[in-house]
């Protein structure tokens, strides 16, 4: 289990694979091996060697349960780019791993040379802060949800209708989401960071190339706020991935694989929609 010290914390990561490196960023609550079933095979299998890693907030890593930002979490970022002596890169984020991204790209550009962007949004509109506020003080009141019902929940939010509407693969999700653990102080600390800052003035300023992929039934981070990144962002392209919610990256793997390794290979998209 490999842990190196960076930005004043202990920060676990796992490789795979040898070439270019790519390295994943997970959102709220997730852990590096959510990208181990699909993402991690394929982009392995296509000559790249893959860095995940546990944010802080979630162990092994260091949970850091007295808070922490945004920017704390780009410079947990760069310092493991810096360490392993990997940059200039390629980064992959996703929901808050995609805010990471997009601020290492404009804080750190010398160590990006490429960022994907999924299931992201440069601002925090009324619903995404109540929805963040709401999930804030359920944790603080110390209720917790029975798990069958926080895993239905679960779903309902993060999954798309068709996903929902196959009940062999809706029985599998909803015992996965059963089975997770309920949310800790270092998963309370990271939902204070999606709280996001209205961002999309200062992405103007982004000069590294960028892809924005959104999930068409998203409803966490719904693609018309992914539209504005990558509006925001020069030269930025966009992909919108039909019948996906906000795990698309686990729902539809073929699709979002290809779109990355698309972009990787060219810095354009041979099947971009929207």
């Amino acid at each position: 289990m490999p842990v190196i010290a960076v930005n004043g914390i202990r920060l676990h990561y796992e490789e795979a694979g040898s070439g270019d490196p790519v390295v994943l960023i997970q959102g709220t609550g997730g852990g590096h091996n959510a990208w181990d079933l699909h993402q991690v095979p394929d982009l392995t299998a296509a000559g790249y060697r893959v860095i995940t890693f546990d944010n802080r907030g979630i162990a092994p890593s260091s949970e850091c349960a007295e808070g922490f930002t945004i920017d704390d979490l780009v410079g947990d970022v760069a310092g493991l780019i810096t360490r392993l002596g990997l940059g200039p890169c390629r980064v992959v984020g996703t929901s808050m791993g995609a805010f990471v991204a997009q601020e290492l790209a404009l804080a750190r550009p010398e160590l990006v040379s490429q960022a994907v962007l999924m299931a992201t949004r440069g601002r925090t509109d009324a619903l995404r802060r109540a929805m963040t506020l709401a999930e804030i003080e359920l944790y603080d009141s110390g209720v917790r949800l029975p798990a069958r019902y926080a895993a239905a929940m679960r779903a309902l939010k993060s999954l798309s209708p068709r996903t929902l509407d196959d009940e062999a693969k809706f029985a599998d999700w909803l015992d996965l989401f059963e089975l997770s653990a309920p949310p800790g102080p270092g998963q309370r600390a990271q939902y204070e960071v999606s709280k996001l800052d209205d961002r999309l003035a200062a992405y103007r300023g982004i000069q590294v190339p960028c892809h924005v992929i959104a999930f068409a039934d998203d409803l966490v981070t719904p693609p018309h706020l992914g539209r504005e990144v990558a509006d925001a962002i020069p030269h930025a392209t966009f992909e919108l991935v039909a019948d996906c919610g906000h795990y698309g990256y686990l729902e539809d793997p073929a699709t979002v694989n290809k779109s990355i390794l698309d972009f990787f290979a060219t810095g354009t998209v041979t099947a971009a929609r929207g």
